[in-house]
């Protein structure tokens, strides 16, 4: 039992995750949540406001039980295989995270910070998200699909445009940690 409340290792992680995505390659689909959040969209009707989101959402069923299950194996691993909310991250990130504002960092995967209720809710907190949400949606669909897509699939099959989308994703990581981040908190 030990074994299932430690973070898995990259030797057990990663096969894992070929395994998922050689079974989808094999079933004709492919890895990605953006793909599945456009479904999600169409079911919504969305199309009816954006011509993107018009197309049969029933072809692309399968989406929903892949979103489905991510969101119920994230719930089981964060109340039965999570031992512990403290995030192992070093004393530098922990100093650097202080510095910036953040009261208890590493105690807690989510900080309050940025993920409470209070903080969502405030003028701030709501820009905040509406901003971010834009940016990520707005860069899935100009990338031609999210990060755990073009990382896994794009990358495994040595696709050139998903080389070039990882690495705007990483420039886009670096300057929203050490140039955005510290002007917003």
């Amino acid at each position: 039992m030990e074994f299932f409340l430690q973070p898995y290792p990259w030797y057990v992680a990663g096969p894992l995750i070929a395994l998922v995505t050689f079974f989808l390659f094999y079933f004709g689909k492919r890895l990605g949540i953006s793909s599945n959040l456009e479904t999600f969209c169409a079911i919504g009707g969305a199309g009816k406001l954006v011509d993107f989101f018009k197309f049969d959402w029933k072809k692309k069923s399968w989406n929903l039980l892949f979103l489905i299950g991510t969101i119920i194996g994230g719930f089981i691993a964060y109340q039965y295989l999570t031992p512990s909310d403290t995030v192992g991250i070093s004393q530098k990130t922990v100093q650097d995270l202080t510095a910036l504002g953040f009261k208890n960092p590493g105690k807690s995967y989510l900080p309050n910070e940025i993920f409470s209720v209070e903080t969502m809710l405030s003028v701030k907190g709501f820009l905040i998200l509406l901003i971010a949400g834009i940016f990520v949606g707005f860069g899935s669909r100009y990338a031609g699909g999210c990060t755990s897509g073009h990382a896994i699939v794009g990358l495994s099959n040595l696709e050139l445009p998903s080389l070039i989308s990882v690495i705007g994703f990483f420039i886009g990581g670096l300057i929203m940690t050490w140039l955005i981040l510290p002007l917003i908190f």
